[in-house]
């Protein structure tokens, strides 16, 4: 039997031989064998979870080392076109999990949900039992919760869902401890509490950053404000309504074509980069507040502690010592942006035991639907005692905005 190594690609190919008739070398089945060769001869294998990572890999690797100016933009943008398939492609689950499912099995209850992110023994289930009246275990040694504990914390009124999620570490979104189910739970989140080791912070919160970023999670960042919107012909129509500096026609055209579409209509109505085009074409992207919780500030510094403070979107704590929890929960309180609405009946007092628990910016329309859902089109006025009328009772319409701890009295027609 001849070897392959000493011979050119398909040259160890036989014709084949069907009913006695040599097939000649033009022959379907000799080209379909000298395709299959070349592929083995030349290395080339599906797509799998490994070989993506690679990919994904080395594609980090140029972005690293490409200086970035006016020459190399074009080529960063279709890098970073390429990584984000790569990592989309890593994140679809597989046809033989696709039954199980990835995430924790816990149910959405209460007037808003808080996702408990960090590292292993940061502090997470001892501010749980402290926040809530939920015990869960708490220990010096790495990987104490290994599943999610949800708890409830009361506060004015809310009830505000709290989950301990285990510990995650570096390469979570690759799946590596319960990476991905943690991060799958986060995304149902309103908000992200991200606890971190006061004494390694700085190396924690970055670690934990390009995890949730490599998964589409976008912390404390609104979505951009970009138009976009796929046809079936007529190539491609951009414009924007203000001076572009981070990205140019050219280079929307290149994404685009990476991502195989060829007609659609793009319109920037701000300034915004390659990687944030890249979110609106991807579309599964999840922007959510995110709160940075510095734990064991008793074993820093007053100068570190101050440093930490001063940053954008952070709250020092110490769990062991009960230290300025009552500041995070007004922190968690404002970033989860709820409003208290009490209801009162005609000749009663108003009702300050059951709130209702709205979103900031709901209006009386809103109202009307928590109470029931054919109370609006009953609706005739509403009388409002608060902070957003002009005078107490004020008489107002469905359009009117509710502010915090305002009392309304609906009238039906």
């Amino acid at each position: 039997m001849a070897t392959l190594g000493t011979q050119a690609p398909g040259a160890g190919l036989q014709p084949e031989r069907r009913c006695g008739r040599t097939a000649p070398p033009s022959h379907p089945d000799v080209q379909r064998g000298r395709r299959q060769f070349r592929s083995a001869a030349c290395g080339a294998e599906p797509d799998t979870a490994m070989g993506i990572l690679e990919k994904i890999s080395e594609i980090e690797k140029e972005i690293a080392r490409t200086q970035k100016n006016k020459a190399t933009e074009y080529h960063l943008g279709l890098l970073k076109a390429k990584l984000a398939k790569y990592r989309a492609q890593l994140l679809e689950p597989s046809k033989s999990s696709a039954a199980k499912g990835e995430g924790f099995d816990v149910m959405k209850s209460g007037d808003a949900r808080v996702a408990l992110i960090g590292f292993p023994s940061v502090g997470k289930s001892t501010f749980l039992s402290l926040m809530t009246s939920t015990a869960s275990e708490a220990a010096s040694y790495e990987f104490t919760t290994l599943t999610c504990i949800p708890g409830v914390i009361e506060y004015k009124g809310a009830n505000i869902q709290l989950l301990d999620l285990p510990g995650i570490i570096e390469g979570a979104a690759q799946g590596k401890g319960r990476g991905r189910q943690v991060i799958a739970v986060a995304r149902t989140a309103d908000v992200v509490i991200m606890m971190l080791d006061a004494t390694k912070g700085e190396v924690q919160r970055a670690l934990l950053e390009k995890e949730l970023e490599s998964v589409g999670i976008r912390l404390n960042k609104s979505k951009p404000n970009i138009y976009f919107k796929p046809k079936k012909g007529g190539g491609i129509s951009f414009n924007s309504t203000v001076t572009l500096t981070q990205c140019s026609e050219k280079l929307v055209q290149l994404i685009l074509h990476e991502y195989k579409i060829f007609n659609a209509e793009v319109l920037f109505r701000e300034d915004c980069s390659p990687d944030e085009f890249i979110d609106v074409i991807v579309g599964n992207r999840v922007y959510m507040p995110c709160l940075y919780v510095y734990n064991k500030i008793d074993q820093i510094s007053m100068e570190e502690v101050d440093r930490l403070a001063r940053r954008p979107h952070s709250v020092v704590i110490s769990c062991g010592m009960k230290l300025n929890l009552d500041y995070l929960l007004e922190k968690l309180w404002e970033y989860l942006a709820l409003t208290c609405i009490y209801t009162k009946k005609r000749g009663q007092r108003p009702d300050f035991t059951d709130a209702i628990i709205l979103r900031k910016g709901a209006s009386v329309e809103h109202v009307c639907h928590r109470i029931h859902r054919s109370l609006a089109s009953q609706f005739k006025y509403a009388l409002v005692w608060g902070t957003s009328t002009k005078y107490s009772p004020q008489r107002v319409g469905l359009t009117h905005m509710m502010e915090h701890e305002d009392v309304i009295q609906i009238v039906k027609k």
